[in-house]
């Protein structure tokens, strides 16, 4: 038989999780095939065929966690149920016969009360759930077949009047048998789940708090979206204006856009900005590449591309990697107010919210603008609070004023 073993992921991947298995035991598989899906830390893979001929067994099950290189299946030659990896005559299956004689022979031989013994012993048998549940309850059945753990059943035991047991409280009882439903969490909502907290753990996080005045981007927006879309073949959003801003503030504060390497800080000249994306397994982070050097278009598009990719499970590893800082935008969820988790290694994340108008001040009255709330969360440990608040300051200009970031950005 043809092992078929986890291949190769990336550098720093060394073991998934099977997510589906495409072909089944006994389907065709020619060469090129996809045969199963493999979830990763970050992404999922499909895993395609070497070579051709018919999946004969399947080792590892769907939601098994396997290694790089770990043999998951055998493949045998031919095609169809009845193709075998070896001659139907195989001397092989020489040793098989004798060994099966021998056991016939020792079996004939045994001793009655040895015989007994095992009957016994196959009589407890089954699975491990009703093993224990025959030891809980301190019965066991009658029958040789396989017990199944609905077999076992506990002894029903009148219970005396003169009895000076405390009585068991119902509500536990009643809890139990309330309806649940348990999921497996995926391998990327464990990975997420994991790096949350040791975000938290690890890095001495604060946020910071400003709010935007919006109305000038939204102005922008309406009287060049028709002509920019018409020309660019992309609508004209905010997270162009946003990636700008942040670049922008980047480069004032070139902190924000570092890294702590043991006890070194990394800074980073370049800016590559990860713009989180939520899908249906969770929240992941493509990231724009050379972010500084992009036209609001070419943000616009990237971000679409990216955004595409990471809903249909197609974003590759690269894509995903390497990131100086990342923005967030709950917002589009309706969030007016959050404190967003860094992003490690990176120092740096924005959060975005939702525009509402809201009365301010305007020269010497009050109007009604379109106003969002920013937050940065930082890693206090290389960003200080003056630079921190700095930082969102400049954001907050830069959008105030869109010429700027034309002519700072």
């Amino acid at each position: 038989m043809i092992e078929i073993k986890v291949p190769e992921l990336a550098e720093s991947i060394t073991e998934g999780t099977i997510a589906n298995w495409v072909k089944k035991e006994g389907d065709s598989v020619s060469e090129g095939d996809v045969i199963l899906e493999l979830e990763t830390d970050k992404v999922n893979l499909e895993v395609n065929a070497e070579n051709s001929g018919t999946l004969q067994k399947i080792q590892k099950q769907e939601g098994d966690t396997v290694e790089v290189g770990e043999v998951i299946a055998y493949l045998g030659e031919g095609s169809g149920e009845g193709a075998t990896s070896t001659p139907a005559n195989s001397s092989s299956d020489a040793p098989a016969e004798e060994s099966s004689k021998e056991e016939s022979k020792t079996e004939e031989h045994q001793p009655q009360e040895q015989k007994g013994m095992e009957q016994e012993a196959q009589q407890i048998s089954g699975s491990p759930s009703a093993r224990r549940n025959a030891r809980k309850h301190g019965s066991t059945p009658s029958s040789q077949e396989p017990m199944k753990k609905d077999d076992v059943k506990p002894e029903v035991k009148t219970p005396s009047v003169e009895s000076s047991a405390p009585k068991v409280s119902s509500t536990t009882s009643e809890q139990n048998e309330r309806p649940v439903e348990r999921q497996r969490m995926s391998r990327r909502r464990q990975t997420i789940a994991k790096r949350l907290v040791e975000a938290q753990q690890n890095a001495a996080m604060l946020t910071t708090f400003n709010e935007i005045d919006m109305t000038a981007v939204m102005e922008l927006r309406k009287r060049r979206k028709e002509a920019f879309k018409e020309q660019h073949d992309v609508n004209l959003g905010f997270m162009s204006f946003f990636t700008k801003a942040v670049v922008g503030a980047l480069k004032a504060f070139p902190l924000v856009n570092a890294e702590i390497q043991g006890d070194e800080i990394v800074l980073k000249k370049f800016y590559d900005i990860g713009i989180a994306v939520s899908t249906e397994e969770g929240l992941v982070v493509p990231v724009v590449r050379n972010a500084d050097q992009r036209s609001f278009a070419g943000i616009e598009q990237e971000i679409v591309e990216l955004a595409t990719k990471a809903r249909s499970n197609s974003l590759t590893l690269k894509e995903l990697q390497g990131g100086t800082f990342t923005i967030t935008n709950g917002g589009i969820f309706g969030s007016l107010l959050s404190t967003p988790i860094l992003n490690a290694p990176q120092v740096g994340i924005l959060g975005m919210h939702k525009i509402q108008m809201r009365p301010v001040t305007v020269g010497d009255g009050m109007e009604n603008r379109p106003m969002m709330n920013i937050a940065l969360s930082y890693d206090h440990r290389i960003i200080d609070g003056r630079e921190a608040v700095s930082f969102l300051v400049k954001v907050k200009d830069l959008l105030e004023d869109p010429e700027l970031l034309l002519l700072e950005g």
